[in-house]
């Protein structure tokens, strides 16, 4: 199971995210004492909207012109799932070498399938895995689409559903999650358990 077996591979695997849990708090060991104290700021915004929730995963809205991907090339960002219906980055990230996942869904307020969750924490964890690799995880406004796979990735990392809401909130401060699309991380996450994984 995912949620907070320490012997998961996936929480084995989370020590290389640079998302390791202070033992002692609870918290996250390289979380600011700000944010330990529920007084959060953003914690790095770009001139593109691009906020990062770890050192490792960034939340943000549309790239959408070639000068916006080559600020996200700048930024480190070697991964991308691009969570918007309304355009493909495929090809603004070819030249700098990103490699992209359009996995897209619509902004619409009904159920996601667990299939769209699985998709993209498959290509998460697997950019993870690399060394010196970050991932964005963006749609249009950075406020529902991407926001809720970023949640499903932080769970399949063994974040508490709660905290991992907490950190993407703290750190941008416009996302809004709705409890259609919180239900329906639940329901993936549930199928994750009952498969094992």
């Amino acid at each position: 199971p995912l949620a907070g077996n320490r012997a998961s591979p996936i929480w084995r695997r989370q020590d290389s995210f640079g998302t390791n849990r202070d033992k002692s708090t609870g918290l996250q060991s390289w979380m600011p004492l700000s944010l330990r104290a529920e007084v959060a700021a953003p914690y790095g915004t770009f001139g593109m909207d691009m906020t990062w929730v770890t050192g490792r995963i960034a939340v943000g809205g549309g790239i959408g012109t070639a000068e916006n991907m080559a600020g996200v090339a700048r930024a480190g960002v070697t991964h991308i799932v691009d969570m918007q219906i309304e355009f493909d980055d495929t090809s603004l990230a070819k030249p700098h070498g990103i490699k992209v996942l359009w996995n897209p869904i619509d902004d619409d307020f009904q159920p996601k399938p667990p299939e769209v969750f699985q998709r993209g924490v498959e290509f998460a964890l697997s950019a993870l895995d690399g060394k010196d690799t970050k991932l964005l995880v963006h749609c249009a406004a950075g406020v529902h689409r991407a926001p809720i796979m970023t949640l499903a990735i932080l769970c399949s990392l063994s974040w508490k559903m709660a905290e991992a809401m907490q950190l993407i909130e703290a750190r941008r401060p416009v996302v809004d999650f709705a409890n259609v699309y919180v239900g329906s991380v639940e329901k993936f996450l549930q199928q994750q358990v009952k498969a094992g994984r």
